[in-house]
């Protein structure tokens, strides 16, 4: 396909995705299904350039002056990838499967944009309905913030620490120009490509020795920040597929005990894998059963508990565009109703002293700060632990961590922003002992 397709077939798609708001990846795979002549290449472009708009589509419409697919593809191509009015129109060849030709106010809007007297959620590409709860945890600075977040995603990796050392790990990554994380010291950071692709780093050997993990760094950090410390007794309380679980056996070096757990047994299904491929021989999964409590005998006995809650994702915006645009208040209400219920039932695992490290993939204060303020307000026993001593837990760089986070006094906040990260909040409370 000629870049010029690519760029149709990109129109194409967004439009289809306006018309039937799902997932960005569900509407892909429909119309490479239906374009099979399409090679990976071009699939991998048009994905770039859809994503590129999705990230983009309050500010491509505001300088495009409306907000139809093209206009957001269009208005994405100056914005995320900074093509000039004659590059664009290049693209807009009126060609057989190429898009019709600029308009003269097409190239006049291009050839001035900019996002000058943007109100906050255009000028950083959220919806309207969220200025209010980004204003709660940004202030002024939810416009920056909320651009960070409408950026491409690095690709990050977790070497795993029970197999291989970082440095032998990245060198065998070389070709693919892998570097060390700012902030985690078992991450590597590996190079996009000028559009946005990302190496298929799960085909590579170290990825099939159980070598490295796909884990973005922010994630890794908040494992780290939980403190877990070899010989004790952790329970991983929403598992998932494994990824923090595995960061917790690299820190432990495979000595104490991680318990993993989901409620959902679909979720759960890639850490079975995932344990074998690490030989992190310290986790025990523990799958729900039906209406046994399959956790009764861990009462009183965790030293951690850790909550990696459900939520509304508004920290992985730049790896999920889409997703911010078709959230809804009523998702944000039912998030806080689960974070509580898991805060409240963690409370049964943690021995005197122990501690509960409450973990989110969002920005929004209702799941942050004031979830944890009104699970002190219902649980009595429980003090939240300093920021500053949580990111001492990081070693030699929590200290510079603390002062680029976003801390408060529940807890500290990770934003692409601040430490270009994914979007993580942390907080530990600590039982009396």
């Amino acid at each position: 396909m000629t870049p010029s397709a690519r760029v149709a077939a990109a129109i194409e798609i967004v439009a289809a995705l306006e018309t039937r708001p799902r997932p960005a990846g569900d509407a892909l795979k429909d119309w490479g299904l239906g374009h099979r002549f399409a090679g990976s290449g071009d699939r991998s472009a048009i994905a770039g350039f859809v994503y590129d708009a999705l990230r983009k589509k309050a500010s491509a419409a505001f300088i495009m002056g409306e907000g139809t697919p093209r206009a957001m593809v269009l208005g994405a191509l100056a914005l995320a990838r900074g093509l000039d009015a004659d590059a664009i129109g290049k693209l807009c060849d009126g060609s057989q499967y190429g898009p019709p030709p600029l308009t003269d106010a097409e190239r006049a809007r291009l050839a001035n944009a900019n996002l000058e007297g943007a109100p906050p959620h255009v000028a950083g590409d959220y919806p309207e309905w969220l200025d209010a709860e980004l204003a709660k945890t940004f202030g002024e600075d939810r416009a920056a913030e909320g651009a960070a977040l409408a950026a491409r995603a690095p690709l990050d990796l977790r070497v795993n620490s029970l197999k291989v050392a970082r440095d032998k790990a990245k060198a065998a990554l070389a070709h693919l120009a892998a570097a060390d994380t700012r902030w985690s010291p078992v991450g590597l950071r590996v190079p996009l490509s000028e559009q946005g692709r990302q190496p298929p780093v799960t085909a590579e050997g170290v990825f099939h020795k159980g070598w490295i993990e796909v884990q973005d760094e922010g994630s890794q950090v908040a494992a780290l920040l939980t403190g877990a410390s070899p010989g004790e007794q952790v329970l991983d309380l929403c598992a998932g597929s494994g990824g923090k679980t595995l960061a917790l056996a690299g820190k432990m070096e495979n000595h104490g005990q991680i318990f993993a757990h989901d409620a959902d047994l679909r979720r759960l299904a890639p850490i079975h894998d995932r344990v074998k491929r690490a030989d992190a021989h310290n986790v025990q999964v523990r799958a729900p059963k039906g209406a046994a409590d399959v956790l009764a005998d861990l009462e009183g006995r965790m030293d951690l508990v850790l909550i990696d809650a459900p939520c509304t994702g508004t920290g992985v915006w730049r790896r999920h565009p889409d997703a911010k645009w078709r959230m809804r208040p009523g998702a944000l209400e039912q998030r806080v109703k689960e974070q509580a219920v898991l805060l409240d039932e963690a409370t049964r695992f943690v021995k005197p002293g122990g501690r509960i490290a409450y973990v989110t993939c969002s920005v929004l204060d209702a799941e942050n700060s004031a979830q944890v303020r009104a699970f002190l307000a219902r649980q009595t026993g429980f003090a939240v632990v300093p920021p500053a001593e949580v990111a001492g837990n990081l070693g030699e760089r929590g200290m510079i961590l603390g002062k680029a986070a976003l801390a408060s006094a529940e807890g500290l906040l990770l934003t692409p922003r601040r430490t270009d990260t994914d979007g993580f909040f942390v907080s530990l409370m600590r039982r009396a002992a």
